[in-house]
């Protein structure tokens, strides 16, 4: 009976779906601008100075590069090859100093990204990472919000077409519960079951105090169980000043999402106190199409308007500005590497938990993350 209520439930809820599912619906759309533009790899000429458009297998150094270096988290690039020893040197030369936030230099759906307390965590993690990694400070601001904004390379000011905030997952101690029927008992949970018991399989049994936050992950992505909530109503002119002022800082980043930390919103309008943890491209899902709560024919329709302008972007840099098209074969060859890359990064995720205590955050701390 369970099962078949998760079944019914997974089947009327489509953002619980899997990515390609909902995305058949409008995959004709994306056939027919691949036709128009007679290449299967066209939005790779969106932004230009990122690999592949910053579709997928782009670096997180090269888009780091392409904005103003204040804005973005103070960290180093590390191989998972160098001996120990030359990471904590690293640290050290860059002022860095915990709690630090790690993540793959190519990531994808927030795969690998961990808070790291102390240096025997982040040994575990060197020990077990296979690709290139990034150490950053990690940014204590209380809100997290994503900013999905466009613009034409003809145009001086751009759109910002979704405005959403990201809250955790996590659960709260009630002095009885271990975290194991915590997790069991949480809602939103419900399809994460078998990742959330691997990841924390050595706290499992363990009984949170009442009103103790465990963070359940300390990445946002929706992937990885964040929750969207609408912005909508804050969207107006100053915020999108900020945001023409970024794309034009480096002159190639027209289509995608920022991920960012702030203080407030009004601050982010104001052009102060926030930091960019990200910037995603052509590749970027329109968050606020699950944020809105549309339908999921509002929400195809919202997706399809967002490829018309990759497809617009795209072209004019293609015809006006000589951006080249990425030939077929190519193409072909950095996709299928990327899809093993996130497919091992994937599994990792799955499997890799630290062997020290989870630390649990305050419940000063769980008030005033409700209270965003």
């Amino acid at each position: 009976m369970i099962m078949l209520k998760k079944l019914i439930y997974r089947m009327t809820h489509w953002k619980t779906w899997p990515w390609l599912l909902k995305y058949i619906p409008i995959t004709p759309v994306w056939t027919w601008y691949c036709l128009r533009s007679r290449n299967p790899w066209f939005f790779t000429a969106s932004n230009p100075t990122l690999m592949f458009g910053g579709f997928m297998g782009e670096t997180k150094r090269e888009m780091y590069r392409q904005l103003p270096k204040e804005l973005v988290p103070n960290g180093v690039f590390v191989s998972p090859l160098v001996p120990f020893d030359q990471v904590k040197a690293q640290l050290e030369s860059h002022n860095l100093v915990f709690p630090l936030a790690v993540k793959p230099d190519v990531g994808m759906m927030g795969f690998m990204f961990r808070k790291i307390g102390n240096m025997a965590q982040l040994r575990q993690y060197h020990d077990v990472m296979t690709v290139n990694y990034i150490i950053q400070d990690f940014i204590e601001q209380p809100m997290e919000v994503s900013v999905f904004y466009y613009r034409l390379p003809n145009r001086k000011k751009g759109h910002i077409t979704g405005f959403i905030k990201k809250e955790y997952l996590q659960v709260t101690g009630d002095g009885k519960s271990t975290l194991l029927e915590l997790i069991q008992a949480y809602a939103r949970a419900d399809y994460r079951q078998e990742e959330l018991k691997a990841r924390h399989r050595n706290r499992l049994m363990d009984i949170l105090p009442e009103g103790a936050v465990y963070r359940l992950s300390d990445a946002l992505n929706l992937s990885r169980g964040g929750k969207l909530v609408s912005l909508e109503d804050e969207k107006d002119s100053r915020l999108a000043e900020v945001f023409d002022g970024l794309s034009h800082h480096s002159g190639n980043l027209y289509y995608g999402r920022y991920d960012i930390k702030c203080r407030s919103i009004e601050d982010l309008k104001a052009g102060k106190n926030f930091c960019i943890l990200e910037f995603n491209g052509a590749g970027a899902e329109p968050h606020h199409v699950y944020g809105y709560n549309l339908s999921l024919w509002k929400a195809c329709g919202e997706l399809a308007r967002h490829w018309g302008y990759l497809y617009r972007i795209s072209r004019i840099n293609h015809l006006q500005k000589g951006v080249p098209y990425w030939n077929y074969a190519e193409g072909m060859s950095f996709a299928k590497k990327a899809r093993v890359h996130y497919k091992k990064l994937k599994a990792l995720d799955r499997s890799f938990c630290f062997d020290e205590q989870h630390s649990y955050a305050t419940a000063n701390v769980s008030a005033s993350l409700a209270g965003i």
